[in-house]
Formats: structure tokens, sequence, C-alpha cells
């Protein structure tokens, strides 16, 4: 069983105020807030299914609450994948759940994935992606699962209606408009009942050396998808120089065609109703394209109808190449600037993460690795590593023994208008083969144990206000290195992992809030994951003295350490973003406007995000004061 534990020091909780639209709307267990979201006339409509999925409330038929004391599998969430790369990092973390070895574990299974069909032994995503037209490619056999009929034991009569003259009309075929693929048939004509027999074993060469031939997520996707998952959005191109989705606008606008919000609602309708404690959603969403706009009306309709569920949003940016493109520097700069504000505002909490040095306007190399080698221009790589982070920065809210939820999660984090929080991840976490965990730590006493995700230069942290920290893949017990001797460092006289990273957090970041999960399963990397680590990794991911006749394609599971906080390095980040947009005539980009953006719109949301990097603020040589130099 994994275990978790919180501290707390008398740390600075202060922060600037906000606007009256990003005020605080009702204080949560933790002093966290739900923040009004920046509607703009938009009604709350009414659910028009038969269920209680808007109120959040448990089923009718749903089994009874836990005693205290008692264990209590982790609620239900609906993931949204919102955009390619936000698909690429889906695709790895699907992946990533399904290599899991069977038997008893400490994730639950059941918190993302559902029982295809009520057959447990068959899961699927609970997943609703939003893609462009020509971003999924053909979904190989297996990839669509069909949906067992329900058990009758009564008796069955047939009704076949002839098909008129000419063929069946799309609706006779069950097909619906926009989907990737129909009741009856995949999206690359792969009948149903075909991929079920090819769906017990995934007999699939995968290409996972040089990644080269991986163009679109759906080409190392390994787990199968519920026909109502994938939906198309026809009017984009995801390839091309036209009939691109680029501008926020024009995401906007997409989601406030009755069609395509009918439709959204629907699919939403379909994975929450048939939940027994639906706890939330995950909102995965590209922030530097047109997705962006996208994402702010589906986290807007999420906060509409789902009230008290917990919205956890993470705004993905692929690695950026070609910089020099003034137009397409400025569109993602606008979008990234927008996202974050609405994005942030209509969610419990809000985490931008990318592999991206910065995400302004100069341009900084990606971040590295000291034990994986991999190519920062493949999307396949770069969003593989974002989802074994993303796999463990989640882990709080699945895990079987704990009460924990999304909510809670947000609400350790999001106090005195601290919407955004900073990823930080040690992939892999660099355990040496037959040392200690304060081994591994007493090395880092100056240096932070994991890299910032979150597209930021400054990489050192001056106050960190809260964190959730969770480490995977090390044994829990026994890291005393020397019993019955003098401890070398403070961190040898404990013995539990929970214990020694209490410690060392304390030392790190004092005053702050922090919770601590540790667990012993660790983050699987088995093909289709890319095989980009260092010769230096055993084959469980642990760090040799030397060079190992192990290749690296050998290593199937690593160790990691991931820390989501809030800290005042979001000073840093938001602000910078403010003062690149301050730089920018935008008079000249009128294009970007006219897709339905207002200007006086965008000017409100660029003193918001200054507003908000104000909630970051320390006093302490901020980036700020730096920042408003000629110089800069």
């Amino acid at each position: 069983m994994a275990s978790a534990r919180a501290s707390a020091h008398g740390g600075r909780q202060g922060g600037a105020a906000l606007p009256e639209r990003l005020q605080p709307a009702a204080a949560g267990a933790l002093g966290g807030a739900a923040v009004a979201p920046l509607n703009k006339g938009r009604s709350r409509s009414r659910c028009r299914c038969r269920c209680r999925c808007r109120g959040g409330g448990p089923r009718r038929d749903a089994p009874p609450l836990p005693q205290p004391g008692e264990a209590m599998a982790a609620g239900e969430a609906v993931t949204l994948q919102l955009g390619p790369y936000a698909g690429c990092v889906g695709s790895h973390w699907w992946g990533l759940q399904a290599a899991a070895p069977p038997g008893p574990a400490e994730l639950g299974g059941g918190t993302l994935l559902r029982a295809a069909g009520g057959r447990e032994e068959s899961r699927t995503p609970r997943l609703i992606a939003l893609e462009l037209k020509g971003g999924v490619g053909l979904l190989g056999r297996g990839a669509v699962c069909p949906e067992a009929p329900a058990a009758w034991r009564g008796d069955v009569a047939s009704y076949v209606e002839q098909p008129p003259a000419g063929g069946a009309s799309p609706r006779d075929r069950g097909q619906r408009m926009g989907d990737a693929s129909s009741d009856g048939k995949s999206s690359s004509g792969t009948s149903l009942q075909d991929a079920t027999s090819a769906s017990a074993q995934l007999d699939v060469s995968w290409d996972v050396c040089s990644g080269s031939s991986m163009q679109v997520w759906s080409d190392y996707l390994s787990v199968q998808l519920h026909p109502r998952s994938i939906y198309i959005i026809q009017q984009y191109n995801h390839n091309g120089e036209s009939g691109r989705l680029e501008a926020f606008g024009q995401g906007e606008r997409l989601l406030q065609e009755h069609g395509c919000v009918e439709e959204l609602e629907d699919r939403l309708h379909f994975y929450v109703e048939e939940c027994d404690y639906l706890q939330g959603f995950q909102v995965l969403c590209d922030l530097h394209s047109g997705f962006s706009g996208v994402g702010s009306k589906v986290t807007e309709l999420l906060y509409d109808e789902y009230s008290g569920k917990g919205i956890l949003t993470w705004g993905l940016t692929p690695v950026m190449h070609n910089m020099g493109d003034s137009q397409k520097n400025f569109y993602r700069l606008m979008n990234t600037v927008l996202g974050i504000v609405h994005l942030s505002s209509h969610s419990s909490l809000f985490c931008p993460m990318s592999l991206n040095g910065s995400l302004g306007l100069k341009p900084q190399p990606p971040i590295t690795f000291p034990y994986i080698n991999y190519d920062a221009s493949l999307n396949y790589h770069s969003s593989a590593i974002l989802a074994a982070a993303l796999d463990t920065l989640t882990v709080p809210y699945r895990l079987c023994s704990s009460r924990g939820s999304m909510m809670h999660l947000a609400e350790t984090l999001n106090f005195s208008g601290r919407k955004v929080a900073a990823a930080w991840a040690s992939v892999p976490f660099p355990v040496v083969y037959g040392h200690s965990l304060p081994d591994v730590l007493h090395t880092y006493q100056q240096d932070l144990p994991w890299k910032l995700l979150s597209s930021c230069r400054e990489q050192n942290v001056s106050c960190c206000f809260a964190q959730s920290v969770v480490l995977r893949g090390i044994s829990k017990e026994g890291h005393t290195s020397c019993p019955g001797k003098q401890p070398t460092s403070p961190l040898h006289a404990f013995e539990t992992a929970e214990q020694i990273l209490q410690q060392y957090s304390h030392a790190v970041f004092p005053g702050a809030f922090s919770t601590f999960h540790v667990l012993e399963q660790p983050c699987m990397t088995r093909p289709p994951y890319p095989r980009f680590f260092s010769p230096l990794l055993t084959r469980q991911g642990f760090l040799l003295d030397k060079h190992s006749s192990y290749s690296a394609a050998a290593v199937e599971s690593i160790p990691v350490l991931t820390s989501l906080q809030s800290s005042s390095v979001l000073h840093t980040l938001l602000y910078s973003l403010y003062k690149d947009v301050q730089k920018l005539n935008i008079r000249r980009w009128a294009s970007f406007f006219s897709a339905g953006v207002e200007q006086a719109d965008f000017h409100e949301a660029v003193e918001a995000l200054r507003t908000l990097s104000q909630c970051y603020e320390t006093g302490f040589g901020d980036y700020k004061s730096e920042g408003e130099t000629d110089s800069d």
C-alpha cells in the first residue's frame, strides 16, 4: 500500500488581490478557492439525460460508502484530450497504465479506465479526444473496442429493415458525423468484430528505436478506445498550410456552435452517468495553438455543468522549432497568454507543461535529462517524458488506499488565488543500485533533484508556498545505510521513505505546506515507450556505477520523483510572458483578432495575467524587479 504524509509550517500565504472576476468564490478545506470564470453571457444549460451526472451524486445502484477506517478505491475521473500534442502525451499515458503488472496494485485502475461492456478484464480509457481532420490517422486493428451487448434472458425477436435503393444512409449505418469510428466499423474500415478477435493479444511491431515513423499519436496508441472517444473537428486540417486551427478565437468559436457543444455534452453525459463517484475531469490541452481557445470553452462548460467537481487542466506545448517565423511566434505567444488566463480561471488548478526552455519570445534550449537521450524534434519522444511525469503527478487522487481526490489536491495548492502550479520531475530518479534514498538526496544539498517542466528559465525556487511530492519505484522501508552506527547525515537517521522526503523537503523549502506519497509501483516503460535511456540504467531503471551490458531497449521500468508546486518560480514565468506581450505591436496582427478575440478582451486578459503573477511574489528579488529595468 502506498503511504502519504502531510506537513505544514508557518509559511507565507499572502498574495496580491485579484480582480473581481478572479476572486475566490468560496473557501476550500485548506484555504483553496474556486475561481469565478471569465464567462461571457453563456447560460447554464440543463442536462438532457436522465441521470444525476451534473449533480455528481452516486448512482442509486452504487455500492455503499466505506465506513471510517476502511480502504476506498479512488473515485472516477473523465479525461479530455484537446489537440494533437495532447494526444501524443495521452497516448503514452494510456500505454503506461496498460503496461502496469497484473494483480493487486497501489493505483486504482478504475479511476481513469472503465470496464468495456461491463467486463473488468477489458478496460478502456474514460476519454474524449478532440482532434483535427487527418490528425488521427488509421486506428489499427483492435484500437477501437466494441461494447458487449447487455445480457438478456428473455425472448428475442429480430426486425430487419431493408435499405432504400441506392444504399443505406449514414443514419442507417449507425455513423455519426464527426466520429473517427462508428458503432459498426472503425475509421480504417476494420470491423469491430475483427477488432475484438485481435484485441486479446496485440502483436504490433513498434518502431521505437528512432521514432521517425511515428507521425501522429495513434501510431503508438497501445490501448483500445471506446467508439465515442474520438471526435474529429472537420472544419480544420491537421496538415497543410491552409485550414489550420491557429488562433485562440477560432477555438472559442468552435465551441460556440450548437452542434459541437451538443456532441460534446452527449459524450460527457455518457461517461459521467456510469460513474459511481465522479471526482472530476482531467483536461490535457494544447496551449500553443487554437486548441487553447477550445480548452477555454470546454473548461467553462465543465465549470458550469459540474459544479463542485475537480477540474485539473494541463496546458501542453511541444518543443518549438523554426522560431524565426514571426507570425507563428506571435500566434503562439498570444494563444499561450490567453490560454493560461482563461484555463486557470475555469479550472480548479492549471499547470503548464513543456520541455521548452521558455514559452516567451526569446527561444531557450530544451530541457535535458542526464539519463535520457531524447530527440527534442520528435513529439513521440518529448511527450513520453511528460507522460511519465503526468502519470506520477496524478498519483494522489488515484491511490486505492487514499481518500484524497482531485479537488483535495487542487485545494492544497490553489489558496490565495494561486490557480497555477509548476511541475517538477526527475525522470528517471537517479537511485544508484544498492544505495539508499538518503544517499541519493544527500548529494543534492545545493541543486534540486528534479527539473522544471513548466518552461521557465529560472530553475531555483526562492520560496515554495505548497507542494505535492510523489516518489515511486523504490522500497518504502529499510533506508538506513548502516544500522547501529552514527548517521552520516540527518537524512540517514530516518528509516522510511516518507520521513526522509519530509526531512529533505523541510530543509529545502522551510515553511511550505507539503504532502508526500510514496509507492513501490514503478513507471513501466515497455514498448511503445521510446528506447532512449542511458546504458547506465538497469532493467528496473536504477543507476549503475559503470556501463553495463544492458541496452537502452532493456529498461522496463523506472523510478520517478515529481513535485507539483505553488512557488515563486511562477511569478517569473507569468510576469515574463506579460512583459513579452507588452513589447508587441498588436496592430500588426489584425488577422489574429479577426478570428474572434476582441482587443478590449485581450487587454483585460493581459492585465489578469499580470495580477495572477503578483500572487506568487515574495518580495525577495523577484523577476519583476529586474524585468522592469530598461535592460529587459
